[in-house]
Formats: structure tokens, sequence, C-alpha cells
């Protein structure tokens, strides 16, 4: 999922040369594989929230789910459409805080650290009041955030080579710039046979009070909070991540 209304979308869910070669870099992985297992049984109703290029939603449509993708750019949801069951699948285009369906769903899920390009309280408390609005009685809601108290810092920089299909390959490096605010902003750069192209992004590492006092005031409730993919409970000094399970409040 990209930036939210409060700002512009980072070039790297925006450019159309970037977005043809995003699932090549992210392709399938556990925390994917997780969310795919949610849902157990056919004909649930799925929202996939900064669905992306949609490589999770297509997933879902073919174990036989009713699935809507919703993100703010037209580039991602572009590539989305050409999976094997996007014709199945709708897609919209819209930010999480102000999306209206006029539905409700089985299942949210919003994935990818998503969460936080919600870079303020009003973010978020939009955001939480829409998926509460289409959220079924008895659905469930399931996103992450990284834990702020890990050092991702530390291990932020990478550099990894994207080997293209078509043949060819683009190097890909992500740096760290700074962090302020637990407001973290870094630097991706895609080196192309015969172009260099940057893309700048900030992503906010939101504690658990915080996300939980949201979560409070959005009338939902946390059923559980794992700490990996692997369904270990979260501990909060060493978990990586924060996995919400939520329900409408009893």
């Amino acid at each position: 999922m990209t930036q939210t209304n409060s700002f512009a979308l980072d070039r790297h869910y925006e450019d159309e040369r970037l977005t043809a070669i995003y699932d090549f870099d992210s392709g399938w992985s556990p925390d994917r594989q997780f969310y795919l297992d949610l849902a157990t049984s056919p004909g649930t109703e799925i929202l996939d929230l900064g669905c992306g290029t949609g490589l999770l939603a297509n997933e879902y449509a073919a174990k036989k789910n009713k699935v809507t993708g919703i993100d703010p750019s037209e580039a991602m949801l572009a590539v989305a459409r050409e999976k094997f069951y996007g014709d199945e699948i709708e897609w919209v285009q819209a930010f999480a805080q102000d999306f209206d369906l006029g539905k409700t769903f089985d299942l949210i899920v919003m994935t990818g650290h998503a969460f936080q390009v919600l870079l303020t309280d009003d973010d978020v408390t939009a955001t939480f009041k829409s998926l509460q609005k289409h959220l079924k009685p008895n659905g469930l809601i399931v996103f992450e955030s990284r834990n702020p108290s890990i050092d991702w810092q530390k291990n932020w920089n990478y550099d990894i080579e994207i080997e293209l299909p078509t043949g060819g390959t683009v190097k890909e490096a992500r740096r760290f710039i700074a962090m302020e605010d637990n407001k973290m902003s870094f630097e991706l750069r895609y080196q192309f046979k015969d172009e260099l192209l940057t893309s700048n992004s900030v992503l906010r590492f939101w504690t658990l009070t915080e996300i939980q006092n949201h979560l409070a005031e959005a009338k939902l409730q946390v059923e559980k909070i794992l700490g990996d993919w692997n369904g270990n409970p979260f501990a909060n000094t060493t978990s990586e991540e924060m996995i919400f399970f939520l329900r409408h409040q009893s």
C-alpha cells in the first residue's frame, strides 16, 4: 500500500517501470502465506486493503473467495488486473481513510506493513473507522505493524539484484536516511541498464499503546496479538511484528 492522502504517493508505487517489477522484488513470502491461510472456507467475502499488485488478492480468488482489493495507486492496480484471477476481483482505487464500498466483509486484511504509511493520528483514526464500518458483525480484521522496540535501523540497508523474466537484471538498494519522532525516512534506488530511478519513503513505527488507544476509540476489540508469522504470541522486547486480530467490541 502507498502513502496516505496526507502525502504524495511514493514513486515506486506510481512509476510504471517500477510497478512492473514489484512482484519480482516482493514475491510470495511467509507473511502472505499467513494471511492466505486465514481464509479457511470458500465464499468468504474478503477485503484486501492496500492490495498493491494483487499477489494476495489473486490467491484468495483462486480459493474461490469473493475478493475486493483497494489501493490508492492506479499503476499498482493496473498490474493487479492482469493477474490470473484479476477479472474475478473487484478492484477499487481509494485511500484507506475514506473509502466507502457500501458493503461489509467477513475478513479484512491490511498487509505488507501498509499500516505504517499512516503517519498521523487523524490518518489512523479515519482508517480504523473505515475498517469498522466495513466489518460484518462476526467478521475479523488482521493487520501488522513493525515493533518499534526492535532496532530496525541496524539492518535496514540492503542491496539485491532482481532477475527479470524478460532477461536482464535490476539492482535495488535501500538506504536509511533518518529516524525522528518514530518516523523513519529512507530511499530506494533502482539501477536499470539505462537509468537510475530513486524513490523516497516515510514510515511511522507506532507503539503498541498508541495502536490500542486508536482501536478502542474505533470500537474495535483486540482478540489477540501475535509476534511472528509462525503464530507465536507477541513479546514486547523481542518480537519483530505486532500482528493484530480484531473484532467488533462486544
